[in-house]
């Protein structure tokens, strides 16, 4: 057995795309200020504000979990609460790092079938109670896309944005996948951030290709005060910032960002459309970005490890293959191949035990 040079469990698994590891490559000639005072950190502040056509405040952090967290406090008093769905990744996979940032302010789930949330949910929520014995509702964060791949549209994000505004409650964009949303879509970065009315995004880097890095855009800048020393208490302000900051201006510019997001999305597309036809293989979520949640017989899954790709199945129970910027058709195709051949035994199995069962 020959193991997949590619697995497609996480994008995670990818490493770094060429624009940004030039860029990295540019900004390693020679010194530079240190914490955020070089050329290459302003430079990249300001291709946000380009490609967002907006004067918002941008800071770089490590990672997905600082982003979120550190955004959400600033929005936060410990006495608040945050509205999000019960699949949202600041609820499952943060270990308490929003909570523990904010000093105590609680998450308030909704379920959610496909991991959106609703103003109907948000209402729900918000209005439950409002005495002073409960946490009182500050923020709704939203996942664009979603922990299950859909994708808010336009019309959605405005319509929460508005059940925000009538109700007082800030808007927080959870944008670990934002690319892919925007390729999916279709539309400018703007139509599903600022214009739509969110006032804080943390768009991802690390997923769109860089080695490290996420970006918390303020849209809403005066709910940016201060938080350069939320990042430094918080171990995120980098003393060498150029080289988080130089990798965006490479995928920023020329348009690296949202080629490589509209590739994985058409990778997921080509999984999903190679295997349709499949007995005894379902789709759990209709495909809209680079994730592809597959639900099978268990025999089917365990065939697939045997051959040696890696897949998780924490949401749903189904297999959840993800696709980046450097996922090959090829690597895609066998994988579709896999499966068929894991399904075809199964289904012969199935058949002959129904011609006994018969006679």
């Amino acid at each position: 057995m020959t193991m997949p040079a590619q697995q497609f469990a996480s994008d995670n698994y990818a490493g770094i795309c060429p624009e940004a590891w030039a860029a990295m490559a540019q900004a390693n000639h020679g010194s530079a200020p240190a914490y955020g005072d070089d050329d290459w950190t302003q430079k990249a502040a300001d291709a946000f504000r380009t490609l967002f056509d907006s004067r918002c405040e941008v800071f770089f952090v490590f990672n997905g979990t600082a982003a979120n967290s550190l955004a959400l406090a600033s929005l936060c008093q410990s006495y608040h609460s945050v509205i999000c769905a019960a699949s949202a990744h600041v609820e499952t996979d943060e270990c308490g790092a929003p909570e523990f940032f904010s000093n105590g302010s609680k998450l308030l789930v909704a379920n959610s079938e496909d991991g959106k949330l609703t103003p109907e949910a948000i209402y729900m929520i918000a209005q439950s109670r409002k005495d002073i014995h409960f946490p009182k509702p500050r923020v709704v964060t939203i996942t664009q896309p979603t922990e299950t791949g859909q994708v808010y549209s336009i019309d959605e994000i405005r319509a929460i944005s508005a059940a925000c505004r009538d109700l007082g409650l800030k808007l927080h964009m959870d944008g670990a996948r934002f690319a892919h949303a925007c390729a999916a879509l279709g539309c400018d970065p703007a139509d599903i951030s600022w214009r739509a009315g969110v006032d804080v995004l943390c768009m991802g880097g690390t997923k769109g290709g860089m080695a490290v890095g996420e970006a918390v855009i303020f849209f809403d800048t005066d709910l940016a005060q201060d938080f350069d020393y939320r990042c430094k208490q918080a171990g995120q302000l980098a003393s060498k910032m150029r080289f988080l900051a130089a990798p965006w201006l490479g995928i920023l510019s020329g348009g690296a960002w949202l080629r490589h997001a509209g590739h994985a999305n058409r990778c997921a597309q080509t999984l999903a459309q190679s295997t349709a036809d499949l007995p005894g293989i379902d789709l759990l979520y209709p495909v809209q970005v680079n994730a592809v949640f597959m639900r099978a017989d268990p025999v089917i899954l365990e065939r697939l490890r045997a051959l040696g790709w890696r897949f998780y199945t924490f949401i749903g129970g189904a297999a959840r293959f993800m696709f980046a910027w450097d996922s090959t058709i090829d690597t895609v195709e066998r994988l579709a191949n896999d499966i068929r051949h894991s399904v075809a035994p199964l289904h012969d199995e199935q058949d002959a035990d129904q011609a006994e069962h018969i006679r």
